[in-house]
């Protein structure tokens, strides 16, 4: 549920917008920020490079149907045969002035929200009943949530007195000149290859008739440009890294075959 990262080295991220400038100062000035977007656009890696560039430990949570408060605040448990309070990943974040991420956070039950309010606004408090204790966040703890828009339904909206607790920004994939300097660098693949893949990108992302959720990932491009790097031929790379990630229905398979084929001559 949680990675803690207490190595500082700065993990590759290239700004689109003013959104590292925006993180700092949300930082400095105590405020939670929400971060909107589709998947694979970059939003974990964003966090994870600004946790790293202001020397903060980070607490990622990948949120889900079954995430409920006591995930987040803690619980009691049995150890050796002793009732023992241990911290969940929300409550170890505030102890010890550390960003806590939670990722895709409408996915979390809705008393997940209930927790978080009194730490999203002014009072920066989180409330354990459980033992009665009452944590006022430090000014180095930072909450930074994210979601996709695109994924939600009339049983998973955020609701407005959620979302007016945090500043919010939304990601979308970077314009092509940027995407390629992105999937070049985390795979190692060689620039104009890349170019290829970005346009491959671009040319899935703008049809409407293959009825897919969502278009081809900056992530997925990564993976595919990683298998071609290591001596893949790219017929098979963008199979296992776009085709098949992207649907299961034979027919959407085919079509994107066939586009591939165009793109690549």
């Amino acid at each position: 549920m949680t990675v803690q990262n207490h190595v500082f080295d700065v993990p590759y991220y290239q700004p689109i917008a003013d959104e590292c400038a925006l993180f700092e100062t949300a930082f400095n000035k105590g405020l939670p920020l929400l971060l909107k977007g589709p998947t694979g656009c970059g939003k974990t890696r964003f966090v994870e490079h600004m946790a790293a560039k202001l020397g903060r430990p980070i607490y990622t949570v990948a949120c889900h149907d079954d995430l409920s408060a006591a995930d987040l605040i803690g619980r009691y448990l049995l150890k050796g045969g002793v009732t023992e309070w241990v911290d969940g990943p929300l409550t170890r974040a505030v102890r010890e002035g550390a960003i806590c991420y939670l990722d895709e956070v409408i996915e979390a039950r809705k008393d997940v929200a209930v927790v978080l309010h009194p730490l999203t606004d002014n009072r920066r408090r989180l409330i354990i009943e459980r033992t009665g204790e009452e944590l006022q966040a430090p000014p180095n703890f930072m909450l930074v949530a994210s979601y996709n828009p695109g994924y939600q339904n009339v049983l998973k909206q955020m609701k407005p007195s959620t979302r007016q607790r945090f500043l919010s920004t939304t990601f979308d994939f970077p314009d092509a000149e940027t995407e390629v300097q992105v999937v070049a660098k985390e795979s190692g693949l060689d620039v104009e290859r890349s170019k290829f893949l970005v346009r491959l990108a671009g040319h899935i992302r703008g049809l409407s008739s293959l009825d897919l959720e969502e278009g081809v990932s900056t992530r997925l491009l990564i993976y595919a440009a990683s298998l071609i790097a290591g001596g893949m031929p790219v017929e098979k790379a963008l199979q296992y890294s776009v085709v098949e990630p992207l649907s299961d229905e034979p027919d959407v398979q085919v079509a994107l075959r066939d586009l591939i084929a165009v793109v690549y001559g």
